[in-house]
């Protein structure tokens, strides 16, 4: 069976579903509200920058994807042909939308990465937008990528006064922050390169601080003395065999593997393996285009951002799950196994996945079962595991359950790993069910007329029961309906969402 065509229909089905999916994971419901009511006509806009770069004319291809792009019932007044080529032609500059800035906030105070995954969503979303008349042309496919690192610079050094457009074949460029304003940024970047580098010791002793992963935590010492030991003999001019530290980490979702891969490659530095140490995580869509050509030139520019440290491939075996001749994934594949012999001193990779697909996905490809012949285990949380996970996630963020709650819990967790399926998510449910937690008690404490500091900390049973389904929810609250809605898969080829 074929790519599916890009169309209209497929283009509005795609967006609405992407926009619930996003939405879902925002736990706090003013942010979600903002997105929801800010995303169609951001995204619109969004369009239009990216059919100014197509090099081509407007077409009614064009006109009914752009009226296609929406999420709620009430769909925005249709445009007519002249408005959306007036559109795309006077476009403004690529700018992150306006709830942006708060995005990032709450991300500082909750440690999420909502803002990241925004990006990633921009992504997808501009990609779909580009594909409508069936082809990228190299300059949208410079226009989404400039767009979407002008998003990842401005998590990383928070929002300017006035964006600056995107370098290469982005829009006209905005005003620059003044010197003054740059300053504070200059002086920050100073003040972290001055930061000595962690040692091995200290990596090691964040690793043993993990909750659980026992034999993770052995399986990486006995890497790192593996390691250690290798370069001693080199130093004495003894022989070494040839070694592999690319690995494969298999376990269900939420079993901490990207930040155990965060760890080896801040550890493959520390040791000398690798010259930066950075850690690039990606997925299927971030390497994978739905169109001919372009998947290598994608999977290329993620490689570039790793070189220098490690490439993780979450959910790596999506990469071969296609039956058809011109699924993608394999390009996608062929690239990265060449990156790995061409900079194998410079780039480290990880896949990741469920167990079970990712023995198949090894044992489909020679080259990959030849590259990847270490193998991590990542077990699921257990009950009372599971419970710490719940009681640190309140300690870090300045909440304090009641004497009933911290009865009811472990009993619950305990439940949880016991009755746990396929779809079981670990460390990950726990962060999904208190981020639920923190709205519902933001509700009931913002009904109240003078809220303490303690009203303000305190998490009672009701509302962990109400978080977790077992209990209705309070009438009126924004959440209500949102997280009924499923997630989908945010995907850009023609498969059913």
């Amino acid at each position: 069976m074929g790519k599916q065509k890009i169309t209209a229909e497929l283009i509005g089905k795609k967006y609405s579903a992407a926009i619930a999916a996003y939405a879902r994971q925002l736990g706090d419901p003013n942010l979600r509200l903002d997105f929801t009511q800010e995303a169609d006509a951001y995204f619109r806009r969004c369009a239009l920058g990216v059919w100014a770069h197509s090099g081509g004319e407007i077409g009614e291809d064009h006109v009914a994807a752009y009226n296609a792009i929406c999420s709620g019932k009430h769909e925005p007044t249709k445009a007519l042909y002249f408005e959306v080529a007036t559109g795309a032609a006077s476009a403004p500059p690529f700018a992150p939308p306006g709830f942006f800035p708060a995005l990032i906030a709450a991300d500082r105070v909750s440690h999420q990465d909502r803002a990241s995954q925004f990006a990633d969503l921009c992504n997808l979303l501009l990609l779909l937008f580009a594909s409508v008349d069936d082809q990228v042309t190299s300059e949208e496919a410079d226009y989404v990528t400039n767009c979407v690192d002008l998003l990842r610079q401005s998590i990383q050094s928070g929002l300017p006064d006035r964006p600056a457009a995107p370098k290469g074949n982005a829009p006209a460029a905005a005003p620059a922050p003044s010197a003054q304003a740059a300053a504070p940024t200059e002086e920050a970047a100073q003040d972290e390169s001055a930061q000595p580098e962690p040692t091995v010791d200290e990596l090691l002793a964040q690793l043993d601080e993990l909750c659980g992963l026992e034999k993770v935590k052995k399986d990486v010492r006995s890497l790192i003395n593996l390691i250690k030991i290798r370069k001693l003999r080199q130093e004495n001019d003894l022989p070494v065999p040839d070694m592999s530290l690319h690995l494969v980490f298999m376990g269900n979702p939420g079993t901490g593997k990207t930040t155990v891969a965060r760890l080896l490659a801040q550890l493959y530095k520390a040791i000398g393996v690798l010259p930066q140490g950075q850690l690039v995580e990606v997925d299927r869509s971030g390497l994978v285009a739905g169109y001919v050509g372009q998947t290598a030139l994608k999977t290329q520019e993620v490689i570039q951002k790793a070189l220098g440290g490690v490439l993780f491939i979450d959910e790596a075996y999506a990469l071969a799950s296609g039956d058809s001749g011109n699924d993608f994934g394999q390009e996608a594949i062929d690239t990265i196994l060449k990156a790995m012999e061409d900079h194998r001193n410079e780039l480290v990779v990880i896949v990741a996945g469920y167990q079970g697909p990712m023995a198949r996905f090894l044992t489909s490809n020679p080259g990959l079962e030849s590259r990847f012949n270490k193998y991590f285990y990542f077990e699921d949380y257990t009950g009372p595991q599971l419970e710490s996970i719940f009681q640190s996630m309140c300690s870090k963020n300045g909440y304090t359950p009641e004497d009933a709650l911290k009865e009811y819990t472990p009993g619950f967790f305990q439940t949880l790993y016991e009755e746990r399926d396929y779809n079981f998510g670990n460390a990950r449910d726990v962060r999904n069910l208190f981020e639920k937690l923190v709205s519902v008690q933001s509700d009931r404490v913002a009904a109240l007329e003078s809220p303490s500091r303690e009203d303000l900390m305190l998490l009672t049973l009701d509302d962990f029961r109400q978080a977790a389904g077992e209990a209705e929810p309070s009438e009126g609250s924004v959440s209500e309906g949102l997280d009924q809605v499923p997630t989908p898969e945010l995907t850009l080829e023609g498969e059913e969402a």
